[in-house]
């Protein structure tokens, strides 16, 4: 069951998010659904700038990857080639950084994640190729071996 925080938002948690099966129900669990224009930051978006810097972060950053085995979304067989992006599962606020919440660290609110998975959580847009894992065999890349 999803927690509430003080203000009535869901709270979601990693532990609810791996119970899910399939990549499709995994970014349905996480999608924004129109709280992208939601103000956050504003003029204080050093705060955050400072934070993912700070040893603290890359620390469970490095914990949150390898809890995922450095798959999309922590799918088995969707391994990320490339720049791994740790998404907090609950959008942060000023005042989380500020109070030092425990959304900000916690594991139980961290994701492995590639970028394009990211911007479909925040933006909506996801791609049928984010969907649908293709299944490579030796030579398909090949345009003279088709």
């Amino acid at each position: 069951m999803q927690g509430l925080t003080e203000m009535n938002e869901i709270i979601r948690t990693y532990s609810e998010l791996i119970r899910l099966p399939t990549f499709l129900e995994r970014y349905e669990y996480l999608k924004l659904d129109g709280l992208v224009g939601k103000d956050t930051f504003g003029f204080d978006r050093y705060l955050n700038q400072i934070f993912y810097k700070s040893k603290e972060w890359l620390s469970i950053r490095d914990h949150v990857i390898v809890r995922d085995n450095g798959c999309d979304l922590g799918i088995r067989d969707r391994e990320i080639h490339g720049r791994i992006l740790i998404h907090h599962i609950n959008p942060l606020s000023k005042e989380d950084i500020l109070s030092r919440s425990d959304l900000l660290l916690n594991p139980e609110y961290l994701i492995s994640t590639t970028k394009s998975t990211h911007d479909a959580i925040h933006y909506g847009k996801i791609s049928k190729e984010d969907v649908e894992l293709i299944v490579r065999t030796k030579g398909d890349t090949c345009p003279w071996k088709k």
